[in-house]
């Protein structure tokens, strides 16, 4: 495999001229993200820049796993704690049973304290479901560098792969920017998009480009059918094999590629699953295979097994968290003020559909159904609370932002009492 290394650009170059400041924002030099060098630009010039809050200017060093000392699965880690269900089961009185959530209060990592609420109820992820592909992606690269860190990372850098019909069709805009021109445009993606996969992973999480997902699905699908192969893969070869092989072959593997990682974790497949790709352009492809779900209970344990170091492995957990670290925009529950100061590692996502003969219905408030998922890991600077929450809502006819921002700044609240001792 080492072979294959001498045809992308030395790593360790880049890592010996690259020097902490912030992440990501110092993350251009490391991983090629080309929004990162603007951000960089912006500190580093010291611009008033609002888009992001405080709490999204962490240091390298500073992100980290909180519960590698705990080696049991992570369901052992979840029993209810009295004091703390009890303050959580309070938020949601009169609220109705399409409201389901986990919370994992990690402040005291040698008293992890649980709480839930119908956290064993299925939802459509939605968006969400893009974190099982980004552990599906960290999946191949480990089996395909299992012993070399610094491949994996080479290649999430160096290896440039076109959109293709797998990129469309998305409304959700990604951003381009122009190092040289030192400007900043935004649009959707585009089947002659070309980007490392370091830059298709950021627009996947952390603008939930779906055209992008899709890429990194296929990409994590390809690693697993060609191998040590894939180093010199071209995307019209890939596109050969996509035309060339048995569709029901290809549904297989790519069912395989995105849902095994999760059973490895422990998730059941009715605790969360993910049954196809995010764009009609990958569906022409590869099929689906039955719907996707998901369940505060099984998106928890994904989270509790990346602080534990045991998503894949400690390094590529590490880096998934690195991902899901927002210095994009912060929406829905992340946007809650009471977060503002804190580092927060974020993914939402939404599925509605509308039936205009029952009624009003609109953008994110269907009246058929009205999935609004968000998962999340707080922490807090100093002695504040560090906790995870995992919220699963089905409203029908209201956009449910607002109501994940409102109980964000109740249960944060709630939190910070529970480790005061109120």
């Amino acid at each position: 495999m080492k072979k294959y290394l001498l045809l992308l650009p030395v790593l360790l170059l880049v890592l010996a001229f690259t020097g902490p400041n912030f992440y990501p924002i110092d993350g251009y030099e490391r991983t090629g993200i080309a929004r990162l060098a603007q951000l960089q630009k912006i500190v580093k010039d010291s611009i008033k820049y609002t888009r992001i809050p405080a709490g999204a200017y962490l240091k390298t060093e500073d992100i980290k796993l909180r519960l590698t000392s705990k080696n049991d699965s992570a369901s052992s880690y979840m029993t209810e704690d009295p004091e703390l269900q009890k303050k959580i089961s309070g938020l949601f009185y009169g609220l109705d049973a399409s409201y389901s959530i986990s919370v994992m209060d990690m402040s005291d990592t040698t008293n992890l304290k649980y709480a839930a609420r119908n956290e064993t109820r299925g939802y459509q992820p939605g968006s969400v479901g893009k974190l099982a592909i980004l552990l599906a992606m960290f999946d191949q690269l480990e089996k395909l560098c299992p012993n070399d860190w610094g491949a994996r990372e080479s290649l999430l850098k160096h290896k440039k792969v076109k959109g293709g019909p797998f990129a469309v069709y998305d409304h959700h805009t990604i951003p381009l920017y122009d190092i040289e021109q030192d400007k900043l445009t935004r649009r959707t993606a585009r089947e002659d998009d070309v980007f490392s996969l370091y830059e298709w992973i950021d627009h996947m999480v952390a603008v939930s480009n779906n055209g992008a997902a899709s890429v990194v699905y296929r990409e994590a699908l390809l690693l697993k059918v060609f191998g040590e192969k894939y180093f010199t893969l071209t995307d019209e070869e890939a596109m050969k094999w996509f035309k060339e092989t048995d569709r029901k072959e290809i549904s297989d593997l790519a069912f395989e590629v995105v849902n095994q990682p999760l059973r490895d974790l422990g998730i059941t497949e009715d605790e969360w699953r993910l049954g196809g790709f995010f764009t009609n352009g990958a569906e022409r492809y590869v099929s689906r295979q039955g719907g996707s779900i998901g369940s505060p209970k099984g998106l928890m344990k994904f989270l509790v097994n990346i602080e534990q170091g045991k998503a894949v492995d400690s390094l590529s957990s590490l880096e998934m968290k690195r991902i899901m670290y927002q210095t994009e925009r912060r929406i829905r529950y992340a946007q809650s003020k009471t977060l503002d100061s804190a580092a927060v590692y974020f993914k939402s996502g939404s599925f509605y559909k509308c039936d205009r003969s029952k009624g009003a219905c609109g953008d994110y408030a269907g009246n058929v159904f009205n999935y609004m998922n968000s998962v999340i890991i707080v922490e807090h600077p100093g002695g504040g609370p560090k906790y995870i929450v995992c919220l699963m809502t089905n409203v029908l006819r209201k956009n449910s932002a607002s109501d994940h921002m409102y109980l964000a700044g109740r249960i944060d609240k709630a939190l910070q009492e529970s480790n005061t001792g109120q």
